[in-house]
């Protein structure tokens, strides 16, 4: 039996399931300029997005991650995104990996989304901790983060991209 997809509803937003019909979006937040700044990720194309629009689809199924579109109250039209991902091998800590449109960002949006995601991992998705992996220049994103409680690890690095700093939050 297949498990329901787990929908957030926030005060403000709807974390909801990424359908095909979001490629538009989800192309525009893996090609925008401002939003991938600090993104290691070769230049994409329409069709590498419906491959990952699939791919995120196919974890979902399998268990091996959750990734959620975030909306507002007033419009179905993707904001950006959130998920849980990149799980251990014995599922007790997962990454946690976001983006969003740069007309929505200083507003508190994915502060309320990454609090619901945290509570999420934490309560029904069993995790003991969340680890978030951010360019060290990225200072919106460190601020984020740090606001939420995580701590750069000084241990953990990420052997694939030396910019980046590994900021870790235990239940």
């Amino acid at each position: 039996m297949a498990i329901p997809f787990p929908v957030i509803i926030t005060e403000h937003l709807n974390l909801r399931k990424i359908v095909p019909a979001d490629i538009d979006r989800i192309y525009f937040f893996r090609t925008d300029k401002k939003i991938n700044k600090f993104i290691k990720r070769e230049p994409q194309t329409r069709e590498m997005t419906i491959s990952h629009i699939e791919k995120i689809t196919a974890n979902m199924r399998n268990n091996k991650s959750f990734n959620w579109g975030i909306t507002t109250k007033e419009s179905n039209k993707l904001i950006g995104s959130i998920c849980l991902w990149n799980f251990s091998e014995d599922k007790k800590t997962a990454e946690v990996g976001y983006d969003l449109d740069p007309k929505f960002q200083g507003k508190g949006m994915m502060s309320e989304a990454l609090k619901a995601v945290i509570d999420f991992g934490f309560t029904q998705g069993g995790f003991n901790t969340i680890e978030a992996f951010t360019d060290y220049r990225n200072i919106p994103s460190k601020s984020l983060l740090k606001r939420h409680g995580f701590i750069p690890s000084l241990t953990r690095k990420d052997t694939d991209n030396q910019n980046n700093e590994v900021h870790y939050l235990n239940r």
